[in-house]
């Protein structure tokens, strides 16, 4: 039996191999990230004759067309979080010294002492899903940071117009500002403009916000230059281009997700969306043993600290995926507003005092163990299964 560890770069991959005897098979070699590279390395795999057991970090993008390649030859593997291997590095050495060799003979030697569960065939899939959610997560960024930016320079040519939305850009204010623009336009907005508002806005924007809007605009004290607006013009534009962009790429997850059909999406409360984050960043649920594993590796274990006659648990770990957290938390409010056992579970821990994102974090950590065992058992949500 081999033990392979890879550590993975951007331009080349570092190999190195050793048997069950912890022997080394071959010492810490290089491998360029092309055709040619790879070819080499397959014909070393095809040269060892017995099991291989390949192991390599968690590093993104990176490995990506690595895993692809030996996926297509029938070689399998498994991932590492650099966390542990890292912790398995500093529980042999207290010497500081690191090289991509080194780092190499660590993932092998670190594949002999945990459980080989190979990465499932069907990972492109799932590779598809996180590439999706992450890209979108970035645009959805890029988004957000229009905004600030737009706050920026409406501080200047119109201060009173956010404060007027309550601090919040919502479609019938970005509207306002695409089609009129300065506060003199505003000002003299008149009864064909306040229809289409109270249209767009389904009546919330009423005649009376309409008459104080343009009574603030009158009288705003606000700079009026010609930079300011080209500048907020700019930015409306890059806002609902991103914004276009995302709406592209919401079709594309939910219509992935949709072919997948996971369990975890007959849940209440977990949308498509949700759902997409929830499966990529998790990966194959089977790799998990239990479900305090899969808290952890979300972050939403607690610390645990015990020492003589001291024992007490911490704050939320956060070593795992801030998406994942993100996404469960998420799901939690229409949750509780369409669930009853879910409900009733928030509403306890309520009434033991626990503040309301508390007992969301405990909603979501209910949440994460109902999803396990619909991912794992590949059945759908049924509440009388929950106790």
């Amino acid at each position: 039996m081999y033990f392979i560890g890879i550590d993975i770069s951007k331009f080349k991959h570092d190999c190195a191999i050793i048997d069950e005897l912890c022997d080394t098979v071959m010492p810490s070699w290089s491998f360029s990230n092309d055709r040619e590279g790879f070819s080499h390395f397959k014909a070393l795999l095809d040269s060892l004759e017995g099991e291989k057991k390949i192991g390599l970090e968690s590093t993104g993008h990176y490995g990506q067309n690595l895993k692809l390649f030996l996926e297509s030859n029938g070689f399998t593997f498994m991932e590492f979080n650099p966390l542990l291997v890292s912790r398995f590095v500093r529980s042999k050495s207290l010497r500081n010294t690191k090289t991509d060799s080194i780092d190499a003979l660590s993932i092998a030697q670190y594949v002999m002492t945990v459980e080989y569960k190979p990465y499932p065939s069907s990972f492109y899939h799932l590779d598809k899903l996180k590439s999706l959610t992450r890209f979108r997560n970035s645009l959805v960024r890029q988004r957000s940071r229009q905004l600030v930016e737009l706050t920026n320079v409406l501080d200047k040519l119109f201060p009173e117009f956010k404060t007027f939305f309550k601090d919040k850009f919502s479609v019938t204010a970005l509207y306002i500002l695409a089609h009129y623009q300065t506060p003199e336009r505003i000002a003299n907005m008149n009864a064909r403009s306040y229809e289409a508002l109270r249209k767009l806005s389904r009546g919330r924007f009423t005649l009376s916000n309409f008459t104080q809007l343009k009574a603030l605009a009158k009288n705003t004290v606000g700079t009026q230059s010609d930079y300011l607006l080209d500048q907020m013009n700019i930015l409306l534009e890059l806002y609902s281009q991103l914004d276009s962009k995302v709406d592209e790429l919401d079709a594309q997850i939910k219509e992935c997700v949709r072919g997948i059909d996971p369990p975890c999406l007959s849940i209440p409360g977990v949308g498509e969306l949700s759902a997409a984050v929830i499966l990529s960043e998790f990966g194959d649920f089977s790799k998990f043993q239990t479900p305090s594993k899969m808290l952890a590796f979300a972050g939403l274990e607690p610390g645990y600290f015990q020492s003589g006659q001291s024992e007490y648990t911490g704050h939320m770990v956060k070593h795992g995926s801030s998406r994942l957290r993100y996404a469960l938390m998420n799901c939690c409010l229409p949750l509780i507003s369409s669930e009853p056992v879910f409900a009733a579970y928030y509403t306890k821990k309520r009434s033991e005092g626990k503040p309301h994102r508390v007992a969301l974090t405990h909603v979501a950590k209910k949440l994460l163990r109902v999803i396990y065992t619909l991912q794992t058992k590949n059945i759908r949500y049924d509440p009388t299964m929950i106790h």
